[in-house]
């Protein structure tokens, strides 16, 4: 069963990326925990992990006022994972962009 569902590439994640090198993040599946994250990963982009941190995040709800009216919806809940590598290990995600 695929775990990850994206990486996570944001102006955030980029930051946190350039001042330590070997960590990334990815949204993952709500009940995936840190050792199946792991284990894919490193099947998936071929790398040793060292370390899983994982947080949950709750769906919100959102409106706002538009010439129609009031417009309401929500964001959806996700997890994050954001996984230590070893020294030396790096994932390139824009490698198969052509």
């Amino acid at each position: 069963m695929a775990f990850i569902i994206k990486p996570l590439v944001t102006e955030k994640m980029t930051k946190i990326t350039e001042k330590r090198p070997n960590r990334y993040g990815f949204i993952v599946r709500p009940e995936a925990n840190k050792i199946e994250i792991q284990k894919e990963v490193e099947a998936q982009y071929n790398v040793t992990v060292v370390d899983v941190n994982t947080a949950n995040y709750a769906g919100k709800r959102s409106q706002r006022y538009t010439k129609a009216g009031l417009v309401k919806g929500h964001k959806s809940a996700f997890k994050k994972a954001i996984v230590t590598l070893k020294e030396g290990d790096e994932i390139d995600f824009y490698s198969n962009i052509e």
